[in-house]
């Protein structure tokens, strides 16, 4: 019976792929494996497509951008049906589909409606490889740093951002209201809109703010940002603009939480002028830089991670390279799955 209901759904014109919570593959017919001809019957699902990123499937950093992982982790995380056009693949040999994914015991049924190509879901790619291209490089000068950004759409509105300005470490952390599309365009105007020749927080903050009043949005529409340079003096300088999650400095007497009172990057108030702070470092402290999606992501049970978590995870690292690993498992094990982007960045002073 097993092989004839299996002829059955392999005959079928319709394109079917079943996952299990793992999102490994358990099964696809013969009409899914036709639109990708190179991929396997089985695996994982970057292994149905022919996936190019090195890492295990889930780990690599173009993995949050996968739109087949994230409809599955939606239905996954909500036990609902879910619906979404999506483009699978890379550049010309990338398929755009109409897909529909829904609970099926504890397994998962997506089903394709049909195939097709639009100019709009091309689009969509082009727009998540040039997000990926705002990301700072993984190793750079200065300062030596690690982060991790997991954007819980395919088009995020965290911008993690490290650079050089005057032989001095600059780094920069923007969450912009929204999610998807709107999202991503306003985080590319912080992008482009963000001075980086200087060397004040507080002030570039404010050039960001007076750039922002010319797009003329309405209240809706707001960045919280935090901004911080690395002094060759043995001091921290820096800003927020209505940033939630505090600045964290690990050092051998504890961790210090770094806050501000400071309204967002918005319409709000027009002429606001921010201020820098100080705290001083020693060498061998790591500073963290994270954004409140990663405070406030939440379990199954509603509880949420908590800055309580982070900073036990920050107890527990030696370096900033093992704080974000740490922090990545910690998040994975809590959650599963966002509903918020996870952005952080770290130091070692």
């Amino acid at each position: 019976m097993a092989n004839l209901y299996r002829e059955v759904l392999d005959n079928l014109p319709t394109a079917a792929l079943v996952v299990d919570s793992n999102y490994r593959v358990r099964y696809l017919n013969r009409a899914f494996s036709e639109y990708f001809p190179k991929g396997k019957r089985r695996g994982t699902l970057r292994d149905i497509y022919g996936c190019d990123v090195k890492e295990p499937c889930g780990e690599g950093v173009k993995c949050a951008y996968c739109p087949l992982r994230n409809l599955f982790s939606e239905v996954v995380r909500t036990g609902k049906t879910a619906f979404r056009k999506i483009f699978v693949g890379s550049g010309n040999d990338g398929l755009a589909l109409r897909m529909k994914v829904r609970p099926l015991g504890k397994y998962f049924l997506g089903v394709v409606d049909n195939a097709y190509e639009t100019e709009i879901a091309r689009e969509m790619y082009t727009a998540q490889s040039i997000q990926q291209r705002l990301l700072p490089p993984a190793k750079g000068e200065g300062t030596p740093y690690s982060f991790t950004y997991i954007p819980c759409r395919e088009i995020g509105g965290d911008l993690p951002d490290v650079y050089e300005t005057d032989g001095e470490t600059m780094g920069f952390l923007a969450d912009v209201s929204g999610k998807g599309i709107s999202a991503g365009m306003l985080s590319a105007f912080v992008k482009a809109g963000w001075d980086r020749a200087e060397r004040s927080p507080a002030r570039a903050l404010t050039l960001l703010n007076a750039k922002f009043q010319e797009l003329n949005l309405d209240e809706r529409s707001y960045v919280t940002a935090a901004a911080v340079r690395i002094a060759r003096n043995g001091t921290l300088v820096y800003a927020f603009a209505g940033h939630n999650a505090p600045l964290l400095l690990k050092g051998k007497d504890g961790i210090s939480e770094i806050e501000g009172a400071s309204p967002p990057v918005s319409t709000w108030m027009p002429d606001y002028r921010y201020t820098d702070g100080e705290i001083a470092y020693c060498k061998g402290d790591i500073l963290v830089m994270l954004t409140d999606g990663v405070t406030e992501s939440r379990n199954a049970r509603g509880e949420m991670f908590s800055l309580e978590r982070v900073e036990d995870v920050l107890h527990r690292s030696e370096n900033a390279a093992a704080f974000i690993e740490r922090l990545k498992a910690a998040l994975k094990d809590f959650c599963g799955t966002f509903d918020d982007d996870i952005t952080a960045i770290a130091f070692d002073l």
